[in-house]
């Protein structure tokens, strides 16, 4: 099944699209951002930058330890107005700067329920096309992400990263 928030499907990608089949194990999510592929992969990987765009909206992000090479690991605490706090961990196996980032991505209120996520970073002069893809242990794993909201949030999150990035290439 593939999902396309504009409504327009996958020839417009200004937005989030999001690409998931029956009885697989992956979800694939692809955006075009407006910005240098440099720039794109470099708010991606700077802990200062991070808090500025990852989870949703109406979420703050900490960023408890991030480590950005094989072997490094990465911890974020996403919080809401009501005081509850949500963590996410994981470990890089690859940094190719600026192209590609393969990681590990585990939701602490489901431990031991771990993602393998590859980031390809695509120069398209001047613009960068993301393409992300998470495979998850189980088709089973891979549905309860679904049921989580995560479209929701993944969407916002590319939103606010969209936005960051006039921001810094304005700078």
């Amino acid at each position: 099944m593939s999902d396309s928030k504009n409504g327009k499907g996958a020839a417009t990608m200004a937005k989030t699209e999001f690409i998931f089949e029956p009885g697989q194990h992956d979800i694939t999510i692809t955006r075009i951002f407006d910005a240098p592929r440099e720039l794109v992969f470099k708010a991606m990987t700077d802990p200062k930058l991070m808090p500025k765009w990852w989870g949703p909206r109406d979420h703050w992000t900490k960023v408890d330890k991030m480590d950005v090479r094989p072997g490094g690991s990465w911890r974020f605490i996403n919080g809401d107005s009501s005081g509850n706090e949500y963590g996410f961990h994981g470990v890089y196996h690859l940094v190719n700067a600026p192209e590609r980032v393969v990681q590990t991505f585990e939701f602490e209120g489901a431990p031991g329920h771990v993602a393998l996520d590859t980031l390809m970073l695509e120069d398209l002069g001047g613009k960068t096309r993301l393409v992300q893809q998470s495979v998850f242990q189980s088709v089973e794993d891979r549905d309860m992400m679904l049921q989580t909201g995560m479209q929701t949030g993944a969407t916002e999150t590319n939103d606010r990263l969209a936005e960051l990035l006039v921001e810094l290439a304005k700078s």
